[in-house]
C-alpha cells in the first residue's frame, strides 16, 4: 500500500465513519473501483489497518466529547454533587449497555466478518440497503414530544446497541443504524447523533486493542507505521466531520437523514454497475 493511497483511505474513513454512509462499505468498495492493486483486501494486515483508521476516528470522538466522558468518569469515581453523579452514572450505564451487543456479536462472528472485506459487490448492495434504512427510519420516527437523551431506558440502549451491531456488515452505517434506532426510540436528531458518537468510542477502541498488535508485529517501518500516520489523518478528518454533523443536526430535525439516503442509493447503485462491468 502506497502512502498516498493510505492517506486517501484515511480521509475517506474520517468522513464516512461519522457521516451515516458506512465507512466499512467505502473501505471495501473504493480500492476495487479505483484499481488500487497495491491494496490487498484479503491480506491479514488489511483489517488491522482499517481498524487503525477507526481508532483515529474514536480518538477524535473522545476529544470532541471530552466533557461528556470526563463527567461520566467523575461520576463513576463519586465526584460531584449527588444529582450530577446519579445522572452521569446512569449515562455511563446506558453507553455500556449499548456497547455490549456489538462486542458479543463481533467476537462470535469474527471469521465471517473478515470474509466480507473481500466482497465489494456485497458492500455496494448493502450500501443501497443502508439508504433504505435511513429513508424509512426518518418516516417511522416518533413525531412530537421528542425525548431527552437522559430519559433512555436500559432497554432503549440495548436496542440501539443491537442496531450498532448491524454495521459489522460493510455497507451498513454504524452511525446511521444507531441514529435511526435513536429516532425510533423518540430522540431528536442531535441527541441521536450524540449518543451514536458516544457509543462508537468504546467499541472502536476495543477493536483497536484486539487488532493493532497484529500490525505491531510487522514492524514500525512497514504497514504499522503507515497505519499510524493514516490513523492520525483519519482522526483529524473525523473531528471536522463531527463538528459539521453536530451543527447540521442541531439546525435540521426534519428528514435530516434524507440527503445521506440519496447518496447511499446513488453510490451503491453506481458501484454495483461499475463492478458488473
Amino acid at each position: 500500500m502506497t502512502t498516498l493511497h493510505a492517506l486517501l483511505m484515511a480521509v475517506l474513513q474520517g468522513v464516512t465513519e461519522l457521516f451515516p454512509v458506512s465507512s466499512l462499505g467505502h473501505a471495501v468498495i473504493v480500492p476495487r473501483l479505483m484499481g488500487w492493486g497495491d491494496i490487498d483486501q484479503n491480506a491479514a494486515s488489511y483489517l488491522p489497518f482499517v481498524v487503525a483508521l477507526h481508532l483515529g476516528t474514536a480518538v477524535a470522538a473522545l476529544v470532541y466529547f471530552w466533557r461528556d466522558w470526563l463527567a461520566m468518569a467523575m461520576a463513576v469515581l463519586g465526584q460531584g454533587d449527588a444529582q450530577a453523579v446519579q445522572r452521569e452514572r446512569r449515562m455511563f450505564v446506558l453507553v455500556a449497555a449499548a456497547t455490549i451487543p456489538a462486542v458479543v456479536i463481533a467476537l462470535a462472528f469474527e471469521k465471517i466478518i473478515r470474509g466480507f472485506f473481500a466482497a465489494p459487490v456485497l458492500a455496494a448492495a448493502f450500501l443501497a440497503v443502508n439508504g433504505v434504512v435511513l429513508f424509512v427510519g426518518e418516516r417511522r420516527r416518533r413525531q412530537g414530544g421528542s425525548r431527552k437523551l437522559e430519559s433512555l431506558s436500559w432497554g432503549d440502549a440495548v436496542v440501539i446497541g443491537l442496531a450498532q451491531a448491524t454495521a459489522l456488515i460493510p455497507g451498513i452505517s454504524r452511525s446511521g443504524a444507531t441514529m435511526v434506532a435513536g429516532l425510533l426510540r423518540g430522540l431528536h436528531h442531535e441527541d441521536a447523533a450524540r449518543f451514536s458518537f458516544l457509543i462508537a468510542t468504546p467499541i472502536i477502541l476495543g477493536a483497536g486493542v484486539h487488532e493493532l498488535p497484529k500490525l505491531a508485529h510487522q514492524g514500525l517501518s512497514g504497514v504499522a507505521g503507515l497505519a499510524a500516520v493514516a490513523g492520525m489523518a483519519a482522526g483529524a478528518t473525523a473531528f471536522l466531520a463531527i463538528w459539521v454533523l453536530m451543527r447540521y443536526f442541531r439546525g435540521n430535525d426534519a428528514k435530516a437523514l434524507d440527503p445521506f439516503a440519496w447518496y447511499c442509493w446513488a453510490a451503491g447503485g453506481l458501484s454495483l454497475a461499475m463492478l458488473a462491468l
